[in-house]
């Protein structure tokens, strides 16, 4: 009985959450490691923007490009770093390159860049490098804060029946991809990712790489897409993302009442709302207790009430008359005699009528009615 029992509570514990321990980043290469190369002198002057010489042969910055010493692993390199701790936003920029010597030390994030991922400064990119206006001539650098980018140009593949699959084997391990456009016989193709966090990522980590078949990439920006239809699109999904972007960053009830007034002066339409079912019942509660106001009951539920109200509690008294107010000096009655009083001095002239009725229906104005008249014994 006992093991039985033993069993039953095993079976019945609910089971225990395992905490997920992240590892700490790695050391992608040791202090010293790779080698700094020099580009060899192929002109005048060295352009510090362009990381070339100027004024030698124009071919030189395609024949210049070596492979790149180191690249990054993302499942293996990975982890937290101090930048966990201390609440940076941006990733570092050597991680991406695969030769960051210092792993969980770093004072960056050693990780892609979340989905939700905000960064504080819209005119930086992931790794905290600021951004230009305008992309420069060979849409290489950092990119422009005017144009939100996610396609990358990948340059100098050597092509095979495979080749997008092969592209979205290397590039899918740096975030989602959306879509991959391949220009057969040209060696080019167009990464596109969901983000634009993602695709600077994938940019700094695939430069000067290799993919199955050894060949050196060249990796820039992509420039606008000369399609209307993308274009339009692009266009609408900027607009809705600036949409929710103002809508997190406003109060709530200030955009409803903008939305009111745009419905009011006719530039959006009224929105469909679905009431809630509960809302529902309460308002069929609420007209059938107003039709029970309004609609009288059935005869014989007054007949019933009626004999119940006779068996129980006697009829109340009628309510005593008011008597009205007259609304003047004179009563209607005082005055109705003295427009027949006037009646007849028109008719008799001066002559002292006695007049009766009308004296009669004054009640306590007689004296009023016989007012100024000549005879002595009034």
């Amino acid at each position: 009985m006992a093991d039985t029992d033993a069993q039953n509570q095993a079976v019945a514990a609910p089971p225990k959450k395992r905490m997920v321990k992240r590892k700490p980043a790695r050391k992608q290469v040791e202090p010293g490691q790779i080698e700094k190369r020099e580009a060899p002198q192929t002109g005048q002057t060295y352009n510090l923007w362009y990381h070339k010489w100027a004024g030698g042969d124009k071919y030189d910055s395609m024949g210049v490009q070596e492979k790149a010493q180191t690249r990054v692993n993302v499942k293996q390199d990975a982890g937290y770093t101090r930048a966990d701790a201390s609440g940076q936003k941006y990733i570092c920029l050597y991680f991406a390159r695969g030769c960051c010597p210092y792993g969980h030390e770093c004072s960056y994030l050693h990780r892609l860049p979340p989905k939700a991922h905000v960064l504080p400064d819209a005119s930086l990119d992931v790794f905290g490098r600021e951004k230009h206006s305008q992309y420069r001539d060979d849409m290489g650098g950092v990119g422009s804060f005017n144009r939100q980018n996610r396609t990358l140009y990948i340059g100098r593949i050597k092509e095979t029946r495979d080749t997008a699959e092969i592209i979205e084997e290397h590039f899918s391990e740096f975030g989602e991809i959306e879509r991959i456009r391949v220009l057969t016989n040209r060696g080019v193709a167009f990464v596109t990712y969901t983000t634009e966090l993602n695709a600077q990522f994938a940019k700094e980590a695939m430069m000067h790489q290799s993919l199955d078949n050894e060949e050196i990439l060249n990796v820039r920006w992509a420039t606008e897409d000369p399609n209307p239809q993308a274009k339009k699109q692009e266009h609408e999904r900027l607009i809705k993302e600036g949409e929710k972007g103002i809508a997190k960053a406003l109060d709530p009830e200030f955009v409803q009442r903008v939305r009111e007034l745009d419905e009011l002066e006719g530039r959006v339409g009224p929105r469909e709302i679905e009431a809630p079912e509960q809302d529902e019942e309460k308002e069929d509660d609420g007209r059938q207790k107003k039709r029970a106001r309004i609609e009288p009951p059935p005869a014989a539920t007054l007949a019933e009430e009626q004999a119940h109200n006779q068996l129980q509690l006697p009829p109340a008294p009628a309510p005593a008359p008011v008597p009205s107010r007259p609304s003047g000096i004179l009563s209607a009655n005082a005055v109705d005699s003295l427009k027949v009083l006037a009646q007849l001095r028109e008719k008799k002239g001066q002559e002292v009528v006695e007049v009766k009725k009308p004296v009669a229906a004054v009640g306590g104005l007689s004296s009023l009615a016989a007012y100024g008249s000549d005879d002595e014994s009034d």
